[in-house]
């Protein structure tokens, strides 16, 4: 790729919005195929599938396009700062027009996701520390329940403790 191109703001801004519509397209397309795959269309599932790996490939190429991605310390220091910003943020905001409105599903999606943001903020501290420190991280593994997004290390709860799901809605991340 020839990157000798000069990168006007407007081709900037153009690329980030471009990386979140196809970014939103892959999470859409994922849920769209679960959907029919529920309903016994898995030809259909497979299909929003296979769109949904496309959408990546489009947003992979716009944010390399970009420049965003930097090391892998760049990358946890810019992770931190956007899981910080939304559970500090913006989803408080959220709920609070939420409840202004009596959505209460609203209100228990954002103040779910919020908590989990804090968390996922801290497990990229964690790792941010481990590798600033040059020693190589303990071994871990990863666990999200299905229901609030909340991640979990080496071993499951016997409920989440954001939304109370069981242990059985918690799943390894492979």
């Amino acid at each position: 790729m020839d990157r000798s191109c000069r990168m006007t703001e407007k081709t900037a801004e153009n690329l980030k919005s471009a990386f979140a519509g196809e970014s939103q397209a892959n999470r859409r397309y994922l849920f769209f195929a679960q959907k029919a795959e529920e309903e016994g269309f898995q030809q259909a599932g497979k299909l929003f599938r296979a769109a949904a790996e496309a959408e990546t490939v489009h947003a992979f190429n716009h944010i390399r396009t970009i420049g965003e991605a930097g090391s892998t310390i760049e990358n946890l220091q810019i992770a931190i700062a956007g899981e910080s910003s939304e559970y500090k943020h913006m989803y408080p905001n959220y709920i609070k027009t939420a409840k202004k409105e009596k959505n209460t599903q609203a209100v228990w999606s954002f103040n779910v996701a919020s908590q989990a943001e804090h968390g996922h903020a801290k497990l990229f501290k964690k790792m941010a520390e481990a590798l600033k420190s040059g020693k190589e991280p303990a071994k871990v593994e990863y666990f999200v329940c299905s229901i609030c997004g909340n991640i979990f290390e080496n071993e499951t709860p016997v409920k989440c403790p954001v939304c109370g799901a069981p242990k059985d809605k918690i799943f390894r991340v492979p």
